[in-house]
């Protein structure tokens, strides 16, 4: 299938994207869920779970999207794709939420450091959570923390993790949390970290956290327009396709969904991000173009425009 170029007008500003994810063959985000249900069901049941809702074929063709290639183990050189990937479009800086590791991503953010930013994405149960993310952020650059909540089999607002939101809360880290389905037609869908109504007694205990949920709630929205309404530092990432909405009674369109959030919680707390990853498809600026006219067609202004697709996502990373 050939590509076709498509000339297209930015605005008039850089943007900055707040949610990719660095292809890497040991980026496992699903092995404590994995675990645990092939150590309660077996791993037959397991493998029979994967062909039986593997989506993926229908969904690239409906989105006029080409198969994925494999997963390259270069680090390098799938970095220098992206660098060049980034540098197609107006786009000023990219974060990278996962990347196998910390370690991994650490190494990807040094190669480029003008366009590269990288949160921490180890598992919150590990041992010593905290002074691994200390390490991150303050021995190897990393700007966040990225949690994949449904993964988690512990509520996040139990105290056993009061540690990581103290280091969390002390440096002002933005914290990225998935809620929701995870993984789509294969993926978890229930366990106590599906609502982001979860965070709300830890966005009390640590006002300092600026929490990002992304995909507009990924069929929480509602919990998460209660959450955000009670909780002044919780913040929405608007990236991906949002598929979710198929699955809802409501139907929400991107332009209902960005309107409802910028006429409760403003400008000033919306942030843009892609949810880009993997090639030959590289940037899905097909998701920002949706983005960016849905906010035009709601007639959101220029200057408030610029710090959603912009702004924001640089003021939550700047720390004293």
């Amino acid at each position: 299938m050939s590509k076709i170029e498509i000339e297209v007008e930015f605005p008039d500003f850089e943007i900055v994207d707040f949610h990719l994810h660095f292809p890497i063959t040991q980026d496992d985000w699903l092995r404590p869920y994995r675990d645990r249900y092939i150590q309660e069901n077996g791993q037959g049941k397991w493998d029979e779970l994967q062909v039986l809702n593997n989506s993926q074929p229908s969904w690239l063709k409906d989105w006029c999207f080409p198969t994925p290639e494999d997963t390259s183990d270069n680090i390098e050189e799938v970095a220098e794709r992206w660098f060049e990937e980034v540098k197609r479009y107006p786009i000023d800086k990219v974060f990278f939420v996962t990347g196998g590791t910390n370690e991994i991503l650490n190494d990807v953010v040094k190669m480029h450091p003008d366009k590269f930013l990288g949160f921490a994405h180890h598992y919150i149960k590990d041992e010593n959570a905290d002074s691994i993310l200390r390490n991150a952020i303050c021995n190897q650059g990393l700007v966040g923390y990225k949690i994949l909540g449904p993964v988690v089999d512990v509520p996040l607002n139990d105290r056993q993790f009061d540690k990581v939101w103290a280091v969390c809360d002390e440096l002002k880290l933005p914290v990225l949390v998935h809620f929701g389905i995870l993984g789509g037609g294969s993926g978890i869908v229930s366990g106590p970290n599906i609502s982001p109504l979860v965070l709300g007694e830890v966005a009390k205990r640590f006002p300092n956290i600026n929490f990002i949920v992304p995909h507009f709630g990924c069929g929480y929205t509602n919990d998460l327009l209660q959450l955000c309404w009670a909780c002044p530092n919780v913040y929405v990432d608007t990236s991906g396709n949002n598929l979710w909405t198929k699955w809802t009674m409501e139907s929400y369109t991107l332009e209902q969904l960005f309107q409802k959030f910028y006429s409760t919680i403003g400008p000033d707390r919306i942030i843009y991000g892609s949810d880009s990853e993997w090639f030959p498809r590289g940037y899905a600026i097909r998701y920002f173009l949706d983005q960016y006219r849905a906010c035009k067609n709601i007639n959101i202004p220029n200057e408030d425009i610029r710090k959603i697709f912009r702004e924001n996502a640089l003021r939550l990373v700047k720390r004293p």
